[in-house]
């Protein structure tokens, strides 16, 4: 057994085997390493154990710090903090996955995310509320998703973590998956089934901050070991938890074994870094006086921009087929774009300005849209710059901010037509797909990660008809190229009128490489707009493909019969136009030629 703690006077290991003794299995240090290491005989699977670590110039038997390894594989059930003994032997079934992965997580693929907290995604009331666990969850998730149609899934931080209630992003255990919900075999167990049946796995990773927890990473040999010492550099003031020294050789190794370890042993599919822009920056919610500039005296963290670059170029280097995905709420340029044109180098980033905007605007009454159309259309001016996710994550449906269901204005039909709404226009947009748990049939309450979804709620109409609407979306997204092939490239995106702020429409075209091209019609009023001129690029019929307002999801049933026919009249700057019948807070799509 080995630990890095440079500044221990003396270090041994202690556990449930040596009646936690610190004098019992005392280890040498390697060289001028810091490394303290050792043989333990007889030590196996299931015994529980820590680093007893006496600090430098520390005197007496109360002196001594014990700490779980931060290189665990298995960790205590919380609130107990010892490491456990553990191997990750495991006979994996997806091979044919793990082969062709590239292709599903490739920039030209349909990429839907169901993003999901595993203790709360269903409870079991009749066994004391308790969570599911990894194995049980593994056929009910998988049904769900296939009947819902998302092609990956992401976890809140499955890393080990002393409380339930940081929903994972408190982490303790850079190694070691919750103790909460199994064994490392049985979370190994769950993405093997996904990968089975063909869905994607992203994990959350944290690399931003880690808590103070005596136990964990903080003063972990007596000093400033992983975080900076100066708390201008090493205490996060939104959640007062340690900062990474980026800037240690050690440091970053061990983040950066991290994030291969998970990729490596567990076949994660992508990684989603969480609070990106709280690394970039060094004043990051900090006021003048309380942060440190470079040595350029400017704000950016120099050292963090070296390990997310480092992260991107080293990951990719090994596993070609995943995705990394940036949580980066600034302008900052270049999220998404190679290193070697000063780019960080990740896969994917959240446009957390799409969703700002776009919940803020459908959450006015109708009748004051019109004064706040262009928070719909802004997007448009930088959304070829990065290869954007639009997020309907779980930040936006906690802390007193009311489900997405409960923002939408209007009396019930309304709710739930706008809410259908919400969805259509996000498919609809160019960027890759993500939802939170709940959102996919209209969750009435705001989520609790101390209960179950609401489940029950699918026994009425019209949240049944808001996770059909999202199955059929996906469905749509998932098999039409127009919809997802050029998410990234500005060439797939074309606007018919964006600027019918008086009725508060919108109408786009979406393109594919080939011939095929998607229209998207969205009406932000409750009043029905019959005989709707809006330009189209080409002659002929044009086919429904989507309808909001069907009755089949709750809607009210103005639509088109199936498609309609081109005028023959050129419109909107374009060769040809329809005359549409558009639904009230509606949101259609209309297909022409191989979409």
């Amino acid at each position: 057994m080995a630990v890095w703690a440079p500044d221990a006077e003396r270090a041994s290991v202690v556990g449930d085997f040596n009646q936690w003794n610190p004098e019992a299995f005392p280890l040498q240090p390697r060289g001028s390493s810091g490394i303290w290491e050792g043989f333990i005989p007889g030590l196996g699977v299931g015994h529980l154990y820590k680093f007893a670590l006496h600090p430098r110039n520390a005197s007496g038997s109360s002196a001594w710090i014990t700490k779980a390894d931060p290189y665990a594989f298995e960790a205590e059930l919380p609130p107990r903090t010892a490491s456990i003994v553990s191997l990750l032997d495991y006979a994996w079934n997806d091979a044919d996955w793990m082969a062709s992965r590239d292709r599903a997580n490739a920039a030209a693929a349909p990429i839907s995310i169901y993003e999901l907290h595993l203790g709360s995604w269903m409870r079991l009331p009749a066994e004391g509320n308790r969570s599911l666990n990894y194995r049980e969850i593994a056929p009910r998730l998988i049904s769900h998703l296939r009947r819902t149609g998302f092609t990956h899934v992401e976890f809140l931080p499955v890393m080990e973590h002393p409380f339930y209630g940081s929903w994972g992003y408190q982490v303790t255990g850079y190694f070691a998956p919750t103790s909460r919900y199994g064994t490392p075999q049985d979370l190994m167990f769950l993405i093997d089934q996904l990968h089975q049946h063909g869905i994607g796995v992203i994990l959350d990773w944290v690399p931003s901050h880690f808590p103070d927890d005596p136990h964990g990473l903080a003063n972990f040999d007596g000093t400033h070991l992983y975080e900076h010492a100066d708390a201008r550099l090493g205490v996060h003031p939104d959640w007062h938890s340690c900062i990474f020294n980026y800037g240690r050789h050690e440091v970053r190794s061990f983040l950066l074994s991290s994030a291969h370890f998970w990729l490596d042993r567990y076949h994660a599919d992508g990684l989603r870094v969480d609070a990106v822009a709280s690394m970039l920056y060094l004043d990051y919610s900090r006021r003048s006086g309380e942060w440190i500039p470079n040595r350029f005296g400017g704000r950016e963290n120099l050292d963090a921009i070296t390990l997310l670059r480092q992260l991107n170029e080293d990951v990719y280097g090994s596993y070609p087929g995943i995705q990394t995905v940036a949580e980066e709420s600034t302008s900052w340029p270049m999220v998404s774009r190679p290193t070697y044109v000063g780019g960080l180098g990740f896969g994917m980033k959240w446009d957390m300005g799409w969703m700002h905007d776009t919940l803020d605007y459908l959450s006015r009454d109708p009748v004051h849209r019109q004064y706040h159309h262009r928070q719909l259309t802004f997007r448009q001016l930088y959304a070829g710059q990065e290869n954007f996710v639009l997020p309907l994550s779980h930040d936006e449906v906690v802390h007193g901010k009311a489900s997405l269901l409960a923002k939408m204005p209007g009396d019930e039909w309304q709710r739930f037509a706008n809410l259908r709404l919400l969805y259509g226009f996000q498919f609809g947009q160019n960027g890759k797909k993500l939802l939170f748990m709940g959102d996919e049939f209209g969750q009435g309450d705001e989520w609790n990660h101390e209960a179950s979804l609401q489940w029950h709620l699918l026994q009425y109409p019209l949240h049944a008809g808001i996770q059909q609407w999202v199955a059929d979306l996906n469905h749509l997204y998932r098999s039409t190229p127009a919809l997802h092939e050029r998410d990234f490239d500005p060439a797939g995106f074309r606007w018919i009128d964006c600027n019918d702020a008086a009725q508060s429409t919108l109408s786009w075209l979406r393109f594919a490489a080939g011939h095929g091209v998607v229209m998207v019609v969205c009406n932000f009023t409750p009043v029905p707009r019959y005989d709707f001129l809006v330009g189209a690029p080409r002659p002929g019929l044009w086919r429904e493909l989507l309808n909001s307002d069907a009755a089949e999801y709750g809607g009210s049933g103005v639509g088109n019969f199936g498609g309609v026919t081109a005028t023959g009249s050129p419109h909107h700057g374009l060769a040809d136009s329809l005359r549409i019948n558009l639904p009230p807070l509606g949101c259609v799509f209309f297909g022409s030629g191989p979409a």
